[in-house]
């Protein structure tokens, strides 16, 4: 029986061997990336793209002795999945033919909210699978995303982004899990173990720190110290890399006091391998090699750039070559470069390689979807899912005035009316790196790849006397507009309201990469639209249903007070408009939970849950930075209630570990599912720790009648913290325990005694809090 041992011997022998006998600009080809399709005319899908088309050769040259790398073959222009298929086969075979050792190229591409190719499934993006509160359905998710990349030849997959959401003006929090390290951990984890279960490798984002940009504006340097770092920042690649298992790590934009992350040596490799033993490959961000010259300034050339990223750890430049091409080769000949850096890199490429199957003689260029079935990539398999997963990420903030009746569901409703600015917008469902908003765009003859139903479509299809009025764009209503739809709100039983974001790249768009906020006030007049509409809808005695389809949470303290029903979606998909109507009417109950706070007032700050008492409302400062609704809140159609808590221990070891638990039963109308959050909380530790930190959670599914017991089995590591020396400890003391449906919502507090000396904790620590969910008679 051919053991682990034996295979990995077997590997590094392949890979020793190749090292030995590659020549010089063999081994730094299979550094490199190639971006085979990008584009030269303007149209960019990344930052500077047409001012770094990277070196002018010829695809023969470029080949000539192997290649790392192919870029987004699929996901570059729109292309019909079979031609892609048929292309990537032909320049495998020209690459496996031009170099000695036959080693064909590894092929990555984007699936940030599914794979984004054209014609491909468009998921709700991961601010969504945050909603959730469910790791599982991710878990499949990715399991179906992944399995298609396989079919089409693609080996690596640049996905999950595990930033945790620090300032909500920032473009890219659409791209984020939530405001919460353990959520977006356990998420990105689930999402990590679906692709590589598929055999794709996973390449985790951005490493780190990019998402507490000053300002919240894309590519901006970060004020942080060690210990929010540690604390915030690195847990979710800590648990993505140990239960996951990616075999990627890409490197941020980022520069954290003065230090890029591209060339902090520390980071990527005194950290990421030495202290926690990663020996995966470490990718470049696109361009953000060329960027240590252009935009850090930390080197004077590209040579000096290849340098610093080589020594720091980088071992792929990504998407095609600037630096570790002739300017790498000439640091080396020069000796400013040590050969040796480049060997450490090409072992580890040509390793992943051989796990690929990339290295075997036997490889087969041709990508398995042409030999079989007629491609599909948008299966009837993947729209269910993708529709059940955008029910469950869809967030009921309110439902009625207080003290009075629901609204939702709509049934008996009545004349229903639609308006808004994306009440008719299938862009109103899609996050910045789906293909259609990432790449679409710059193609306005070329027809949406997927069938993306709008919310005025599903309307009149479900409801047919629906009256749908489209109401400008998210950037641009006039006056006119405003009164067609007031008009429309005093004509009809209830007025829905589709207020949001438009995704896009830089500019083209309210959310996304580089379409940084100022504020967060809604886009352009939509606040003007919705007083209007709600006060004609309220003089008219018309109920109101806001729905918010966005990108980052918008402030909505004006709106509270006067819509009767609010529903927050973050961009669910193309399946995201039939979702909203089975929630609507009563086919889905609603069970999102926020996983990011929503402001009351647009400069609301700090606007994460997770901040310090003095970081609170305080009787110091006129300025209440107390969120409109909290991480972790949601509403559902049903009542669940909480009892029978316990708590197995009064007092722990630093070492030890107790189990709390309570059973929640559903006593209301309807089936669904509640979401029981676990919170710890430190009245005393020796540096200053959150209010309140999410430590577990569950989301559990019941009929009308049914009980659960869930218990939580806490070790004292999921209490650790960075403390006074800069080490992560855990220390005696108290520690509050809250069972609770919100981060400011708790339904009982266990108060539990830590005993013991102070213990030093390490990347061996308990990262999860493991949670049993038993049926009750």
């Amino acid at each position: 029986m051919t053991t682990n041992a034996s295979l990995s011997e077997a590997t590094d022998d392949v890979v020793e061997r190749l090292v030995r006998e590659m020549t010089f600009e063999e081994k730094l080809a299979q550094l490199v990336g190639v971006w085979v399709n990008a584009s030269t005319d303007g149209n960019d899908v990344a930052p500077l793209q047409s001012q770094l088309v990277g070196e002018a050769r010829t695809w023969e040259e470029i080949v000539a002795h192997g290649l790392g790398q192919i870029t987004r073959m699929y996901g570059t222009k729109p292309l019909e999945p079979e031609a892609g298929a048929r292309a990537l086969a032909a320049a495998q075979r020209q690459i496996t033919a031009a170099s000695r050792f036959g080693i064909p190229a590894q092929v990555h591409e984007e699936c940030l909210a599914g794979l984004a190719a054209w014609k491909a499934t468009a998921f709700p993006v991961p601010l969504a699978w945050g909603a959730s509160f469910n790791p599982e359905i991710v878990r499949r998710m990715a399991g179906r995303i992944g399995s298609t990349m396989r079919s089409l030849g693609v080996h690596q997959g640049l996905a999950p982004v595990l930033d945790v959401v620090r300032d909500l003006r920032w473009g890219r929090v659409e791209e984020t899990i939530g405001e919460d390290p353990y959520l977006v951990g356990t998420i990105g984890a689930a999402y990590v173990q679906g692709l590589e279960a598929a055999g794709i490798v996973a390449t985790l984002k951005h490493f780190v720190g990019y998402s507490a940009s000053r300002a919240g504006r894309n590519h901006a340097p970060v004020s942080m110290g060690q210990r929010e770092l540690a604390d915030v920042m690195l847990p979710p690649f800590e648990m993505a890399l140990r239960r996951g298992g990616a075999r990627s790590v890409m490197h941020a934009y980022t520069e954290i006091d003065g230090v890029p992350s591209a060339a902090n040596t520390a980071l990527l490799t005194s950290l990421l391998r030495d202290a926690w033993g990663f020996d995966g490959t470490v990718v470049a961000d696109y361009f953000g090699i060329a960027f240590l010259h252009l935009t850090h300034r930390v080197a004077g050339g590209p040579a000096a750039a290849a340098g610093l990223a080589l020594r720091a750890g980088v071992d792929v430049e990504l998407p095609t070559v600037n630096c570790y091409g002739e300017p790498l080769r000439q640091a080396v000949l020069d000796g400013s470069v040590p050969e040796e850096l480049v060997d450490r890199a090409l072992r580890r490429v040509l390793t992943q390689k051989q796990q690929l199957g990339l290295l075997d003689p036997t490889f087969d260029p041709e990508p398995p979807c042409l030999r079989g079935n007629p491609i599909e990539l948008d299966p009837v398999e993947n729209r269910a899912l993708a529709r059940e997963l955008a029910a469950q990420s869809l967030v009921l903030l309110k439902n009625g005035p207080r003290g009075e009746a629901p609204v939702l569901p709509l049934t008996g409703h009545g004349t229903v009316g639609i308006v808004g600015p994306l009440a008719v917008d299938s862009f109103a469902m899609l996050g910045c790196y789906s293909f259609d908003a990432h790449v679409g765009a710059t193609h306005p003859d070329v027809p949406l790849g997927v069938r993306i139903p709008t919310v005025g479509g599903v309307a009149v299809e479900r409801l047919g006397q629906a009256r749908t009025v489209p109401t400008g764009t998210c950037e641009q209503i006039d006056d006119d507009e405003i009164d067609q739809a007031c008009a429309v709100a005093r004509s009809v039983d209830t007025c829905v309201v589709v207020v949001g974001d438009t995704a896009g790249l830089f500019g083209r768009g309210t959310s996304g990469e580089g379409n940084d906020a100022a504020d967060l006030t809604l886009p352009g007049r939509q606040q003007q639209l919705l007083d209007a509409v709600l006060a004609a809808a309220k003089d008219a005695g018309s109920a109101t249903v806001v729905v918010v389809l966005s990108g980052r949470p918008y402030a909505l303290g004006a709106v509270e007070g006067q819509a009767d029903a609010i529903i927050q979606g973050f961009f669910p998909g193309e399946e995201g408009a039939e979702a909203l109507w089975d929630v609507l009417l009563g086919q889905a109950n609603p069970s999102g939970r926020l996983p990011v706070s929503i402001p009351r007032s647009s400069g609301g700050q700090p606007g994460t849950y997770l901040h310090t008492q003095l970081a609170g409302k305080t009787g110091v400062s006129a300025l209440d930075p107390t969120p409109l609704y909290p991480f972790g809140h949601g509403l559902g159609y049903s009542r669940f209630e909480f009892g029978d808590h316990a708590c197995s221990a009064a007092a722990i070891s630093t070492s030890g570990a107790a189990t709390v638990a309570l059973t929640v039963t559903n006593a209301g109308p309807f089936d669904g599912a509640e979401v029981v959050q676990l919170y710890a909380e430190m009245p005393v530790a020796e540096v200053t720790r959150p209010l309140r930190e999410l430590i577990g959670y569950a989301r559990v599914e019941l009929a009308v009648g049914e009980s659960s017991r869930v218990e939580f089995a806490v070790h004292a590591d999921r209490f650790s913290f960075t403390g006074l020396d800069l080490a992560r400890v855990v220390v005696p003391g108290e520690v509050r325990l809250h069972m609770a449906r919100s981060s400011d919502v708790s339904e009982h507090i266990h108060t539990l005694t830590v005993e013991g000396p102070r213990r030093q904790v390490g990347i061996e620590r308990e990262l999860l809090t493991a949670v049993r969910v038993t049926r009750r008679p």
